[in-house]
């Protein structure tokens, strides 16, 4: 049977529409897992980087390295959408989240706990092409990740465990590699967890006067007014975890270069943070991705100018 010409424009018009709708509901969903903020990728990545060069000395395995880059996108990405499914009842009355789909209704609570299920199940299918050991660091991993965004309510240091979650992936990098996880990884683990405590205690100072109205807690106001001193603390323990982790590996210069490069950038974000005024601590978040990165860069140069044995 023909169709009139204006049946032919009715299906396009319809078949615009939808295609209109699918590209804004695909374009929610990418702010829902905030694909348009990667800095959150980059801080999870670097911890699982620096666990994959010293565990493979340098030369981690082509497959492994796949999987925990594509795992770590996968796992921020689904961090986001179970957090702000968590955080819907309070999100709205924040400056900073408000617009977020959820709190502002353009994603539903369903919806977003099915993306979360879809990623994380993406996410165990690429961590299943490795060894046992690893894919049991990673179930736990995925428990710490998912407790996380409802500690708030009444753990005054969430923070510190998020720490542990973002940090996990230094002893699966470990295991994947070496099917071990020794004293080394360990070390890197404590450095990782007090280098999110310290910028994500930095990232809860930019919502400190919206959380106290709300009564979230968090360690920008457990350390209240001492918050710069205690950070500035931890700073320094980050750092000499990360100088005890190189000792143990027998990194030499170049490492100790990538350290100083991080006490640069550490220096930097006291500063930023001296007014505590959101905007400057929200800077002093971000600029933490140039931490990882030197220190990345101080492991695998190392690595890579080492004479051969």
């Amino acid at each position: 049977m023909l169709i009139s010409a204006t049946e032919l424009a009715g299906l396009a018009t319809r078949a615009r529409a939808s295609l209109a709708a699918l590209g804004g509901a695909l374009g929610e969903y990418a702010q829902l897992v905030r694909l348009h903020r990667p800095v959150g990728i980059w801080l999870l990545l670097w911890p699982a980087m620096w666990g994959l060069w010293l565990a493979a000395r340098g030369h981690p395995h082509a497959n492994v390295f796949v999987v925990f880059v594509l795992g770590v996108v996968l796992t921020r990405s689904a961090g986001c959408a179970v957090n702000d499914v968590a955080d819907r009842r309070f999100d709205p009355h924040v400056a900073r989240t408000c617009d977020r789909p959820v709190a502002a209704g353009r994603v539903s609570a369903p919806e977003a706990l099915m993306i979360y299920a879809i990623l994380s199940l993406l996410a165990l299918a690429l961590v299943l092409t490795l060894d046992r050991l690893t894919v049991e660091f990673a179930v736990a991993g995925a428990g710490l990740m998912l407790v996380y965004p409802f500690l708030k309510r009444f753990f005054p240091l969430p923070q510190v465990w998020l720490g542990a979650a973002f940090s996990w992936s230094v002893p699966m990098a470990f295991a994947a590699e070496t099917h071990a996880v020794p004293r080394l990884a360990w070390l890197v683990f404590v450095a990782g967890l007090l280098w999110t405590a310290v910028y994500d205690t930095m990232y809860a100072m930019v919502d400190r006067e919206d959380d106290l109205k709300l009564g979230i807690r968090s360690t920008a106001i457990l350390f209240g007014d001492a918050d710069r001193w205690v950070l500035g603390a931890m700073q320094l323990l980050v750092l000499y975890s990360l100088w005890l982790a190189g000792e143990q590996a027998a990194l030499g210069g170049w490492f100790h270069a990538g350290l100083a490069g991080g006490a640069v950038f550490f220096a930097y974000q006291q500063w930023l943070i001296r007014r505590r005024d959101p905007a400057g601590c929200f800077r002093a978040f971000a600029n933490n991705v140039w931490v990882g990165l030197a220190v990345f860069l101080g492991i695998a140069l190392d690595y890579l100018f080492r004479a051969p044995s």
